[in-house]
């Protein structure tokens, strides 16, 4: 018997029972689907954020913070969850959460390391505009180098080292402040409240707005000013206060040789360590927010395999009955010849086929899924993230993931087919 016959056989012996297979292949194709579908997303999600990375993205840049205030960010949102952190004097202390300037230039004496900045924090209460009487809140943060890409909508890049204070805006800032589009804001100035903190006194600072970004997942709420426009908030922000406030730098960012590759990244990273710092780069955040997004999905196809597990048992029983309904039927092929490998064989393929049928299915109304799914969500939840197809398949993936399928069903085929493969001829030609 050839293997052609012994699968168009397998198929039609599979047809014998059409209620028991029914079940047995929609036990399947629950766990193929749950399974492909969630690939299918986490596809679409990280596929986006790589896309976002391409126009707004970072290369040979890090940012820097002391290991101390890592450790309280840490305690902070895991508080709860796991027991409060000992307070240790050499490695907590509030001193140690500074980057001082003396802390800057041994990070500037780092091999690799091509320029050094300290992020100093800023602050404003809201944004406003000559058009508008209404307030808005707003997180300016200032650019830290030029080798940030932005995603500009429209408009330009800010002027990082000009010296007239600039803002690039987050979107949906101009209809509020009174304008007809993003295009319409480019071009005008709009002002920023800032308080000082030594007088709580609320000042108007005036920046020009350059540019409008492209909504994102990435950019975080953030509008990015220059160092014009960092100055004079700075300014505000510290009047009549000492210089030491002003300089107080947690964060900074520093130029690396991109050209030393990950090699050369991971020896800053662990001289950065020794100094007591951390460093992280614009791949290492944004490989945080796919953690993050992979962590759910994971839930689901654990159920997924969950189901594919229940079907296992499903063939299993599908298989011994067929064993059983067919006693007569083995004896009989047994007595003209046919070996144990050939019985084996052909129980085994007809678990196979419930496999393969079963995951074709589930990728077939996965696929189905997709051309209703994506648009939905393009015009719903998902219409503030142009570009974002929530599902999108690899087919690599969905091979391999048909294969596993298939090599689950023949793992779960083998004991039934096992047992039709040590039947006695003779016994089993006289089962009644």
């Amino acid at each position: 018997m050839k293997l052609i016959d012994i699968i168009k056989s397998a198929n039609s012996n599979l047809l014998r029972n059409k209620g028991r297979t029914f079940l047995t292949i929609l036990a399947i194709f629950i766990g193929s689907f749950t399974i492909i579908a969630t690939s299918g997303i986490r596809t679409g999600v990280n596929n986006y954020i790589d896309t976002q990375m391409e126009s707004a993205g970072g290369e040979g840049y890090i940012e820097i913070m002391p290991k101390a205030l890592q450790e309280i960010m840490q305690s902070m949102m895991s508080f709860g969850s796991s027991a409060p952190t000992e307070y240790n004097p050499e490695t907590n202390s509030t001193e140690m959460t500074v980057i001082s300037e003396e802390d800057l230039e041994k990070i500037r004496q780092i091999p690799g390391i091509q320029s050094v900045k300290g992020a100093r924090n800023i602050e404003a209460e809201y944004i406003t505009s000559a058009k508008t009487d209404k307030k808005y809140l707003i997180s300016p943060q200032a650019l830290p180098s030029d080798r940030i890409t932005i995603d500009i909508a429209e408009g330009r890049m800010i002027d990082i080292g000009g010296s007239a204070p600039e803002i690039i805006l987050q979107p949906g800032y101009a209809e509020v402040l009174g304008y007809q589009s993003d295009a319409d804001i480019v071009g005008e100035t709009i002002e920023l409240a800032v308080t000082e903190q030594a007088t709580m006194q609320v000042q108007l600072v005036e920046v020009k707005v350059v540019g409008v970004l492209n909504k994102s997942i990435i950019n975080m709420g953030r509008s990015w000013v220059n160092v014009a426009a960092e100055t004079e908030i700075l300014d505000v922000l510290y009047a009549h206060m000492p210089e030491s406030y002003r300089n107080m730098v947690m964060f900074a960012t520093a130029e690396w040789d991109s050209s030393l590759g990950d090699e050369g990244l991971e020896k800053i990273k662990d001289d950065l360590d020794a100094l007591g710092f951390t460093g992280m780069t614009f791949e290492d955040q944004v490989g945080m927010i796919k953690s993050f997004f992979d962590a759910i999905i994971l839930v689901f196809t654990i159920f997924g395999g969950i189901a594919l597990l229940a079907a296992s048992i499903g063939i299993i029983n599908t298989l011994f009955m067929a064993v059983q309904e067919r006693t007569r039927e083995i004896g009989l092929m047994k007595a003209m010849g046919l070996g144990r490998g050939k019985i084996f064989l052909m129980f085994s393929v007809e678990a196979v086929a419930l496999g393969f049928w079963g995951s074709a299915i589930g990728v077939g109304v996965a696929y189905l899924a997709k051309l209703i799914i994506n648009p939905v969500a393009a015009d719903t939840f998902l219409k503030d993230l142009p570009g974002f197809n929530l599902m999108e398949f690899d087919i690599s993936m969905i091979l391999i993931l048909v294969a596993v399928v298939m090599a689950i069903a023949f793992l779960a085929g083998t004991l039934p087919a096992r047992r039709a493969a040590k039947k006695d001829p003779i016994e089993a030609l006289r089962y009644e």
